[in-house]
């Protein structure tokens, strides 16, 4: 097996990338929205991290933390999340993707790929590329044509603190993208 390399930071701020398993659209849906939220909040109970931007799409999960000082143990929030919304959901949802012999050995669901993507936010800059990549995917992806109107993002917030206007992300627009591929 593939040993990962993951960088930690204590203290530090990452952007993620969570999909699901065979990118099954399911994470917008009235009945995964509450499962992630209250995951998400029990996870912080006990592991506190800042959620500085995210934005839910069907089938991925883009976000941006920062841990607290001395902390740099993302991999275990993440387990625990996955964990909680597969315990809580995975009946209600009743996904009908199949799941391999390894999934089967490993009593993984078929709700979430196995991994996920990080990266560690290096400066001001780089925080700033990656807000602006969060925000901008739901127009990206075709599910709406300016990022005003995807209502499963820290957009909202962002206008609301003034740091983005209301007409910032339209699909007319050639938006500065990350020279990154879409996980």
């Amino acid at each position: 097996m593939t040993n990962y390399r993951r960088i930690r930071i204590e203290g530090g701020t990452y952007f993620f990338t969570q999909v699901t398993y065979q990118r099954q659209p399911w994470l917008c849906t009235d009945v995964a929205r509450p499962l992630l939220r209250s995951a998400f909040l029990k996870v912080r109970e006990k592991y506190p991290f800042a959620i500085d931007a995210i934005v839910l799409l069907p089938d991925h999960i883009h976000c941006i933390w920062t841990l607290p000082p001395n902390d740099s143990d993302y991999a275990t929030r993440w387990r625990l999340i996955k964990s909680d919304v597969t315990k809580q959901g995975a009946s209600k949802l009743r996904l009908q993707a199949n799941r391999s012999e390894s999934r089967h050995k490993r009593r993984e669901s078929n709700l979430w790929q196995r991994r996920f993507w990080e990266h560690w936010i290096r400066d001001d800059v780089d925080f700033g590329r990656h807000c602006d990549y969060i925000h901008y995917n739901p127009v990206q992806h075709g599910l709406c044509q300016r990022a005003m109107d995807w209502k499963y993002s820290s957009f909202h917030r962002y206008v609301a603190q003034g740091i983005y206007s209301v007409d910032w992300g339209m699909k007319e627009e050639l938006m500065p993208l990350l020279e990154v591929w879409d996980r």
